[in-house]
């Protein structure tokens, strides 16, 4: 086995940095979710991708590879959704092993109502301590680390919509 290229201290400063600020970032916003809708960011972004998809529908499957989650953690994730009366899942006509999970009335309200509370969040604690410049570097620097990674190239809403956010 080869011998590891380990990292040099500004890498190791860099790499300390970015594990600490998004494990700190994503635990606060999931923290505010939890407080203000009694829900982990993990179910929000369910609804987010719901909300976003015609017909306020997906197969489970396809929600599975859009939230980058296992079947079986997703299926756990929308069965407590549906005891919220937040979405539906119904068998696939075309397909009868599919399911298709459907974002309710009910569900969509609660996003709207949880979506202002989690926006301001992701504004106060991410772009409010960063100048714009360091905004356009953030997400160049993203774009660049996902290409490699992301092997399904999952693709957000075009830019300049005023929906919620994940």
């Amino acid at each position: 086995m080869a011998e590891p290229r380990w990292l040099d201290a500004d890498e190791q400063r860099t790499w300390r940095a970015f594990f600490g600020a998004t494990q700190l970032l994503f635990d606060r916003l999931d923290r505010e979710l939890q407080r203000d809708v009694g829900i982990p960011h993990a179910y929000y972004e369910i609804l987010v991708w719901l909300s976003e998809a015609p017909g306020r529908s997906l197969r489970m499957s396809e929600l599975a590879r859009r939230t980058r989650s296992s079947r079986s953690r997703l299926s756990h994730a929308v069965a407590r959704l549906e005891e919220r009366g937040w979405v539906d899942r119904r068998d696939c006509v075309t397909d009868k092993r599919g399911q298709i999970a459907e974002l309710t009335d009910d569900g969509f309200a609660a996003l709207a109502a949880a979506a202002p509370g989690h926006v301001a969040g992701v504004r106060a604690h991410l772009f409010d301590v960063l100048s714009p410049e360091q905004v356009r570097q953030l997400r160049d620097i993203s774009e660049a680390i996902m290409g490699p990674l992301d092997d399904d190239a999952i693709t957000a809403p075009p830019p300049g919509g005023d929906g919620p956010t994940r």
